[in-house]
């Protein structure tokens, strides 16, 4: 591992955790960039007109990784781009169960619509509430992200899977942003029916590159009515034949983003998903342990049996300036202290943010 992080000049300068904000830049993309930069420079468009084979590329890519069918991939410059498509055709007569504190661009947009919206809290009893709340006020849209965004509390999966085989006409729309690239994850036997991403931090895919994951059975659940030339495959003769997947890439996609994204998944698989996972679990205990034994982490999270690598430890402006003087990057959200753990921190790095922390 300690060859793979040298990938990272940032890691070298500073002790980074803060990929639940942006995942970092690695020598090897920055070589793939260049070499597909300087192919457009002296190709011009003979180059961009080869783009749709490394689009195809990237979308087989996903699916593979994903455990998905290529076919019901679609991709999107970002998250909230594809999910505000996507609502456009999910119709007002829709009971929907959302998480209080939920990442915004997962919850204005069910709020911006004429569906019913419902609200729950993130506790430690997180997914016994959503079992009671589906149960009891006949909701049949459930949306959440994986991993909650200010202090990483994380979904029980299998939860997830239990809940879609009890009720199987829920609709399960999930953000896996701060999710996906953590674990090994198969999105068919999952039990979600939408699941879609930015791939700018945990998957190290930069910006501008995202994707949705849908089930076989969401088509007939929507009525997408956008569209565009890149949506029939620049086919004049295409029009009514666009895949439900393409409705959400009306428009040309940028070969440099989505190859960024390809490239990164690559990159990912060769180092091997099950041990990036067992790094980043290795972290999390570690972190949470510590936290835990200084008071500051909330009720809600050291309850919780699972969680993600994601923290918020109690702390003002004056704590953060500390550690950000200390070459420690992090974020402020909420009313504390983010720190994000990925698979090029280490344990030396944790030690050091708990000396800084005592010495407050």
């Amino acid at each position: 591992m300690q060859k793979i992080i040298k990938q990272f000049p940032v890691l070298s300068q500073y002790t980074y955790v803060n990929t639940a904000t942006s995942g970092l830049l690695y020598d090897d993309l920055l070589d793939w960039r260049q070499e597909h930069d300087l192919d457009f420079l002296i190709g011009g468009s003979s180059m961009k007109m080869k783009g749709h084979l490394l689009l195809s590329e990237t979308r087989n890519t996903i699916g593979e990784f994903f455990g998905c069918k290529a076919d019901n991939v679609a991709l999107v410059p970002n998250f909230s781009i594809g999910l505000n498509l996507l609502l456009e055709g999910m119709g007002s007569a829709r009971n929907v169960l959302l998480l209080e504190g939920d990442y915004p661009s997962l919850n204005w947009p069910f709020e911006s619509k004429d569906c019913h919206t419902f609200y729950i809290k993130v506790t430690e009893a997180l997914e016994e509430n959503i079992y009671d709340r589906i149960r009891l006020d006949n909701i049949n849209v459930l949306a959440l992200s994986l991993v909650q965004w200010l202090n990483g509390i994380k979904v029980d999966l299998e939860f997830l899977g239990k809940l879609k085989k009890e009720f199987p006409d829920l609709l399960i729309i999930a953000d896996g942003t701060q999710f996906l690239g953590t674990e090994t994850f198969n999105f068919e036997d999952s039990g979600i029916d939408v699941l879609g991403a930015s791939s700018y931090k945990w998957l190290l895919g930069g910006y501008g590159n995202g994707f949705m994951l849908f089930a076989d059975d969401v088509p007939a659940k929507f009525n997408c009515s956008s569209t565009g030339f890149n949506a029939a495959d620049a086919d004049m003769e295409g029009r009514e034949k666009i895949s439900f997947a393409k409705q959400l890439e009306p428009g040309h996609l940028d070969t440099f983003n989505f190859g960024s994204l390809n490239y990164s998944l690559g990159f990912l698989s060769g180092i091997g998903m099950a041990a990036i996972s067992d790094q980043i679990r290795g972290l999390s205990l570690k972190a949470k342990s510590e936290f835990e034994n200084l008071g500051l982490l909330e009720e809600s999270v050291v309850k919780r049996k699972i969680h993600s690598s994601i923290f918020n430890i109690a702390g003002d402006k004056e704590l953060y300036a500390k550690l950000m003087e200390q070459d420690v990057v992090c974020a402020q959200r909420g009313n504390g202290i983010r720190l994000s753990f990925h698979f090029y921190n280490t344990e030396r790095e944790i030690d050091k943010i708990i000396g800084i922390l005592k010495g407050s």
